[in-house]
């Protein structure tokens, strides 16, 4: 939920006009809003170098995969999987938020991959590649902006 949805609900629950505190974190999130737009940007212009360049070091660390087996099928999920988790960090970063990863990207992936016998520390791994290579794509000052959503995708597959 973004800024401004959590303080109109907070407002709407208490029935009370949003104060100078509330006004003033609207504000600050339309005015980074630009920012976030342009992170999020180079996300999706990127998408394709970074699922490849992130699942060949993660292959690499990693080569006893399911997704390494030569089976294609799980080639291509991998590879879709990957892609999907940049979808949602993009969704994010947009927002300003966590929730879209909460939401969409977390609750009960550990239960399906396990389903699936993918070894979740694989999968920590390769999302961990994701943020090594989707940072190399950002100068320094928006790596701090960009990192945290995929530590907190990191922290909740472990």
């Amino acid at each position: 939920m973004s800024i401004i949805t959590k303080s109109i609900a907070q407002a709407d629950r208490e029935a009370r006009y949003l104060n100078v505190g509330e006004l003033t974190a609207i504000r600050d999130f339309y005015q980074g809003g630009l920012s976030r737009l342009d992170l999020a940007t180079v996300l999706v212009e990127n998408e394709k170098k970074i699922v490849g360049k992130a699942s060949l070091k993660f292959w690499e660390r990693c080569p006893d995969t399911p997704s390494n087996s030569g089976n294609r099928t799980y080639r291509a999920s991998c590879l879709r999987d990957q892609s999907w988790y940049i979808r949602l960090i993009t969704y994010s970063l947009v927002v300003g938020d966590i929730e879209p990863l909460a939401e969409i990207g977390t609750i009960g992936v550990k239960e399906m991959y396990e389903s699936l016998e993918i070894p979740l520390p694989n999968l920590v791994e390769a999302v961990f590649c994701l943020k090594e290579v989707s940072l190399e794509f950002f100068p320094l000052q928006d790596v701090t902006e960009v990192a945290p959503y995929f530590d907190y995708l990191i922290q909740s597959l472990m």
